[in-house]
């Protein structure tokens, strides 16, 4: 299948695909990470109704609609780490126990990675645009990239900011594989490129992504419809989502996709990269020691749990939370995600915790006189 025919599945799903194919391939190259076979406690799963909750999810409305549900628990205690310094409370939904259960959680903060899915460096100035007049990429118009753009700035990377020099890792997932320019950039999983590797990978960052010719056909201005089939013919001709080269120009896709120049980074943050599939990312942590992932980052119903650092693939593996107020859907026909990433967030609590940045609070150990 070639990566154009995979294109036209839409901007993010399409990587699906290939992610998928990498991830089959190499499913037994990495090692085998044996589980704990013997519990090592009895959770007491009780229920304590909690009276007048406050909604979930509620500190940023413009880009979350709150979750308010009728029936919310409190239950134990989950995750108990010796030596914790990072409270994280958090929450699931459950048909069986008729409504939501919230619990707290005590982590150690250097057995924690924070990782963020997709930070596109669309529309950003660093060179890499949504082609015109009809192309799409990321959120799919240059105003919802841009919409997204202020979520990572405003939202997203003062949260990140918050946990550097806590947490174990910062960690952000491309798509593709490390190509020449993006291994001088970014630190990855392999190895770390020096200073002068990065002003000479920025300079060709620039160079490349600036001599890419931004443009594809405009919208079809006829359409041929045959008689006992006239919708078929025309969605097949003019569907809702085509990312392939007829809009976004042929090469789109191969440039070097960059992180986002609204997050804070460091040198020593992690890139990971979807074309390598999943089992590198899991020894890489393992290999740390990480138990535990604070997910962020985009978009919450494709690549945040598709991809190769999407929550399926990690949670098989690691306590995962996910920060609820810190990623976005996608939201076609709408002018606000916040209701499509409630509809999302709220899916993904049937199997995966939720937490928010306000529920996440580092609590040092006092020193020892």
């Amino acid at each position: 299948m070639s990566f154009n025919h995979v294109a036209t599945r839409g901007p993010r799903v399409g990587f699906f695909y290939t992610v998928a194919i990498v991830a089959l391939s190499s499913l037994h190259a990495g090692r085998v990470w044996l589980r704990a076979e013997e519990p090592t406690r009895q959770y007491q799963n009780s229920l304590t109704l909690l009276k007048n909750p406050p909604p979930l999810l509620a500190d940023y409305p413009e880009f979350i609609e709150p979750v308010k549900e009728l029936t919310r628990y409190e239950t134990p205690l989950l995750v108990d780490d010796e030596g914790a310094d990072l409270e994280v409370r958090a929450w699931r939904f459950s048909y069986n126990a008729r409504g939501i259960i919230e619990m707290p959680n005590k982590l150690k903060a250097a057995d924690t990675a924070v990782i963020m899915v997709h930070p596109w460096g669309i529309d950003d100035g660093q060179g890499w645009r949504t082609p015109e007049p009809a192309g799409v990429c990321d959120f799919c118009t240059p105003e919802k990239n841009h919409l997204a753009a202020r979520h990572t700035k405003e939202i997203i990377s003062p949260f990140h900011k918050s946990l550097r020099g806590k947490a174990a890792f910062q960690m952000y997932s491309l798509p593709g594989k490390e190509d020449p320019i993006r291994k001088k950039l970014y630190r990855g999983l392999r190895g770390k490129p020096t200073h002068e590797d990065r002003k000479v990978g920025a300079k060709e960052l620039k160079e490349k992504l600036n001599s890419f010719r931004y443009a594809g056909e405009p919208l079809p201005k006829t359409i041929a419809l045959s008689k006992d089939n006239p919708v078929r013919d025309y969605f097949k001709a003019f569907p809702g989502l085509d990312s392939s080269a007829k809009f976004n120009n042929a090469g789109f896709w191969e440039l070097p996709i960059p992180v986002t120049s609204d997050l804070e980074t460091h040198p020593d943050d992690v890139v990971i990269y979807d074309g390598d599939g999943y089992p590198p990312l899991r020894d890489f942590l393992k290999e740390h020691k990480i138990r535990h992932v604070l997910l962020t980052g985009y978009a919450t119903d494709m690549c945040y749990c598709k991809t190769t650092a999407g929550y399926e693939n990690l949670s098989k593996d690691f306590n995962v939370f996910l920060v609820g107020d810190a990623t976005l859907a996608t939201y076609p026909s709408n002018n606000t995600p916040k209701f499509a990433t409630n509809a999302h967030i709220s899916f993904a609590a049937l199997n995966q915790l939720v937490t928010q940045i306000s529920w996440v609070k580092y609590v040092p150990k006092t020193a020892k006189k």
